[in-house]
């Protein structure tokens, strides 16, 4: 079975910083593209934050500066720091996990449940 499990939401001020966790198992880890997503009401599902399994991180433009992600492989585990945290940023946040391509067929894909971050302003 695999799961990923989100941690580290709560509510918070405008200005304030969070920490995420995800903690990754039934996959091999070290082979997994890590990101993490998030959801609004009423929108679509967006990319905050992606690190591949060597630590190179790529961010949605509106979220450059503020947010960092980092992975520990021999935790099997991502984080996403944010900081100077905006109402809009209120979503549910999702982790994802997507199998490092092969060049043979499809790549797996998963997704935690999700946490839920609220920023008042």
């Amino acid at each position: 079975q695999v799961q990923l499990v989100e941690s580290g939401g709560g509510f918070v001020q405008s200005g304030d910083s969070l920490r995420l966790s995800c903690a990754a198992s039934g996959i091999p880890f070290d082979r997994y593209v890590m990101g993490w997503y998030r959801q609004a009401p009423g929108k679509q599902r967006e990319l905050v934050a992606q690190i591949t399994s060597r630590g190179t991180s790529h961010y949605a433009e509106s979220m450059k500066g503020r947010f960092t992600i980092s992975r520990d492989n021999a935790k099997n585990t991502v984080n996403l720091e944010m900081n100077a945290l905006k109402p809009e940023d209120t979503a549910v946040y999702y982790c994802n996990a997507k199998e490092n391509s092969l060049g043979m067929g499809p790549r797996n894909d998963y997704w935690g449940q999700g946490t839920q971050v609220t920023v008042s302003s």
